[in-house]
């Protein structure tokens, strides 16, 4: 198993690493169609980016200015090993330093359970999104909850 590291990334320097995992998981495993998975709010969006030590992108995950975590993917050989929660980590860190309220996300109905233990409450129906059904998930942000008790 290799070291992976997160980093900030920039969409106009990053763009095609970005771009390869979402494709790979997106496009080609889930057969989103690659008009809903780039629906031009990357560059509006700060990025993500999990490298192997060779520099091999295996994970990203955007945070838009609206609050909503999204288009977290890792390469499936790198599944179960904690880069998805890292890749979350840094984007609700984020979130906190700019001191944003809360953050939201629109979760695959399938994969809710991830995110549950890292403070997300389901606050939708089910609906579906490229055809995958999917729940809203929340999670408040604990700097502000503190604020405000």
């Amino acid at each position: 198993m290799s070291r992976i590291r997160i980093r900030e990334a920039s969409w106009p320097a990053d763009r095609k690493a970005l771009e390869a995992v979402r494709c790979d998981v997106f496009i080609k495993e889930q057969n989103v169609p690659r008009h809903l998975e780039f629906d031009g709010m990357d560059a509006s969006a700060l990025h993500w980016l999990a490298c192997t030590e060779l520099d091999e992108p295996v994970g990203t995950l955007r945070l838009l200015p609206s609050g909503q975590i999204g288009r977290m993917a890792v390469i499936k050989m790198y599944r179960g090993q904690g880069i998805g929660s890292r890749l979350l980590h840094h984007a609700i860190a984020a979130a906190e330093a700019h001191g944003w309220n809360e953050v939201w996300l629109n979760a695959q109905f399938a994969r809710r359970g991830f995110y549950a233990p890292h403070g997300f409450i389901v606050i939708s129906d089910i609906f579906e999104d490229a055809g995958i059904p999917h729940q809203r998930m929340l999670r408040r942000l604990k700097k502000n909850m503190l604020m405000a008790g």
